[in-house]
Order: structure tokens, then C-alpha cells, then sequence
């Protein structure tokens, strides 16, 4: 445990982001935590710096953050797209590379009306189904997971992003015996026993995150199910591995459905983009 951070905001998030050498953003981490305990925004921190001290809250968040906790499941709260989602363990984490996934809807549905029905296939938080319902508000859509920790969280989130439109259940890859215009998918496809960093091993839901020897045993399931799922002139955008594009893809050819190949921002192949 190391010494608490000095109490002057400047000085607290020097000596906080120095504790965090394991992070790729230590500096941001710790303006998170410390607006969390200030109870205000990190851009209202930004702004008004020189006017606040860390209270003693702050401390505890450090502790917590230097043990490798996630900061999402600290303050409880992920921005993702266009919504703020409340997350917390027992659902994996949004991350910006699943944003891909709307990218790749809002292309395939461009000068048109949009998706009427959403399918969220193991939403999780809800942050793809809510995501894109919050792009098309005309539509409505359903969220499965077959975790009730993650059905818990996502319909918390569905009830203050999209209420009356979104609907939550327990379900599998299988869907609801339903066409859907859009289906979203983020499956579990890292391989079981891949290094991973500590704040997701030994934080995040290994349900959600490991699928076989080679991680593509949940992309075996869902592309033997997909196609039946999706209505005409429908898409479903796949999440998968950055090296994962061959592999992943020949499942779903095998089946009999075309994919095309969608890249996220730092250039890593992370969508498939199935349609019948």
C-alpha cells in the first residue's frame, strides 16, 4: 500500500498516476476517480483544478485502482457511443472497439429508415442493443444474456436509455425464434488460457470472455443459428479478434452466409459483417 495521496488536486493526481504504472492512461485514471469522489465530471475537474482538494474518499478509490480494479467498475459508469452505461462486475466492460459494430450497422443501413427490430446476442450491459437503439429511435429491440448478473445491469440500463423499447431475457445464442433487421453480437473469443492483463483475469466474467482451445467455440454455435435470425435485407455484425478474421469467417461461409470484413479505428481487423 503506498503513502496517501497529498490533498491539494494537482499534487493527488501526481502521486495517484504515479501508482498507476501498470495502465496505459494513468494520468486519466486518476482524474476519473478523483471527479467520482468530488462528485462532478472530469471536465468540470478540468476546468476548476486549482479550486479543489482531494476529499478522503479519493484515497480509497486509489487503493482500489492500484490493486488493478477496473476504473468502470470503480465509479460504475462506461461511456459507449452516444450513452452512458452503469456497469459492474458480473458483465463485461464496453469497450471503444465494440463501437465498430454500430459503425458497421449505420453503413449498412444508410439512406434507409434504419433497423425496425434490434437483436442483441449476450448484451451484457445492454451497451450494443442500447447503443443502437439510441441511434435509430424509431426501432426496438431484445437483449439476451444468459448471465443473471449481466440481465440485472442491462435492464437497469435498458429501464433509463430506452425505456419501452428495449426488452431484456435470458436466452442463448439461439435468439427468440424471431427475424431481426439488425443483429449485434459480442461473443466470448479469447483462447482458455490466453495472458491476459490482471484487471480483466481477475475482474471481468470469464464467461464472457474465454471460448475454447482456440476461442472460436461460440462462433462454431451462432453461425449453425445466425442465419435463420436475420430478416431480409438484414445484417449481423459479428464481434471478433484481431486475429480472428479467417478463421471466424469460414464458420459463417460454411453455413452458407456472405461476410464482409469491418476494421475498428487503430486499424485491427474486429467486425463481421454477416448477411444471408
Amino acid at each position: 500500500m503506498g503513502s496517501p495521496p497529498r490533498s491539494d488536486a494537482r499534487d493527488a493526481l501526481a502521486d495517484a498516476a504515479a501508482r498507476f504504472t501498470f495502465s496505459a492512461t494513468p494520468r486519466l485514471d486518476a482524474e476519473l476517480l478523483l471527479a467520482h469522489a468530488l462528485g462532478i465530471t472530469r471536465e468540470r475537474l478540468l476546468l476548476t483544478l486549482a479550486d479543489h482538494t482531494a476529499p478522503p474518499a479519493f484515497a480509497a478509490l486509489v487503493e482500489r485502482r492500484a490493486a488493478h480494479e477496473p476504473i468502470a467498475y470503480i465509479t460504475g459508469t462506461r461511456a459507449f457511443w452516444t450513452i452512458d452505461l452503469r456497469v459492474a462486475p458480473g458483465a463485461l466492460i464496453p469497450r471503444a472497439d465494440s463501437e465498430t459494430l454500430i459503425e458497421a450497422a449505420v453503413a449498412h443501413f444508410a439512406g434507409t429508415a434504419g433497423p425496425r427490430r434490434v437483436l442483441d446476442l449476450g448484451t451484457g450491459s445492454g451497451a450494443l442493443l442500447l447503443a443502437a437503439l439510441d441511434q435509430w429511435p424509431g426501432a426496438s429491440g431484445v437483449g439476451l444474456d444468459a448471465s443473471p448478473a449481466a440481465l440485472t445491469i442491462a435492464r437497469d440500463n435498458a429501464v433509463r436509455i430506452a425505456p419501452g423499447r428495449a426488452t431484456i431475457a435470458a436466452g442463448g445464442w439461439e435468439g427468440t425464434g424471431e427475424a431481426f433487421d439488425l443483429i449485434l453480437c459480442n461473443p466470448p473469443y479469447i483462447a482458455t488460457g490466453a495472458a491476459l492483463p490482471p484487471e480483466v483475469v481477475e475482474y471481468e466474467p470469464a464467461s464472457a470472455l474465454f471460448a475454447g482451445p482456440d476461442g472460436l467455440d461460440d462462433y462454431r454455435i451462432i453461425a449453425a443459428l445466425l442465419g435463420r435470425q436475420i430478416a431480409p435485407d438484414g445484417v449481423a455484425c459479428i464481434e471478433i479478434g484481431h486475429d480472428q478474421q479467417e478463421s471466424a469467417a469460414a464458420l459463417f461461409r460454411a453455413a452458407g452466409l456472405a461476410v464482409a470484413l469491418r476494421r475498428d479505428l487503430a486499424g485491427r481487423d474486429r467486425c463481421l459483417v454477416v448477411t444471408s
